[in-house]
């Protein structure tokens, strides 16, 4: 059985890293966690560390085709809240037990992540519409 650890982060679509960035940081006075281009899922990051150790990921498309400019567009042209993301001691023992527990799971292996982390999301279907995502950080 695996353990959740806690909130790792929050995910928030935005379409102009640098102006929404600007509120966290400069505004709030969060730390600015530098970005991160991730190829593979077609968006660009940045994260605000909090002083409990959760963070605030920004979450910008670098491609139409992306999920995150999906969201956006059917938000109608608004960003928001993307995805909560758990922090988890074993992702793999995770996927397996909600596989098992016959959860929808988005993917069912793991897959690098912003920041190095090994990531996962459950469908939100199965997570009465809140998509979830899981993460395990070595």
């Amino acid at each position: 059985m695996f353990k959740v650890l806690g909130v790792d982060h929050i995910g928030i679509a935005v379409s102009d890293l640098k102006e929404v960035g600007s509120f966290w940081g400069d505004t709030l006075g969060l730390p600015a966690n530098g970005e991160e281009t991730v190829a593979e899922q077609k968006v660009t990051t940045g994260f605000f560390p909090t002083p409990n150790g959760s963070e605030i990921e920004l979450l910008a498309a670098t491609d139409e085709t992306s999920p995150i400019a999906k969201f956006i567009e059917k938000n109608g042209g608004r960003g928001g809240i993307q995805h909560i993301a758990l922090r988890v001691d074993n992702l793999e023992a995770a996927l397996a037990d909600l596989k098992e527990q016959g959860v929808r799971l988005i993917d069912e292996k793991p897959r690098l992540g912003a920041g190095g982390a090994k990531i996962a999301f459950v469908h939100p279907k199965a997570s009465h519409g809140v998509l979830l995502e899981l993460c395990q950080r070595d």
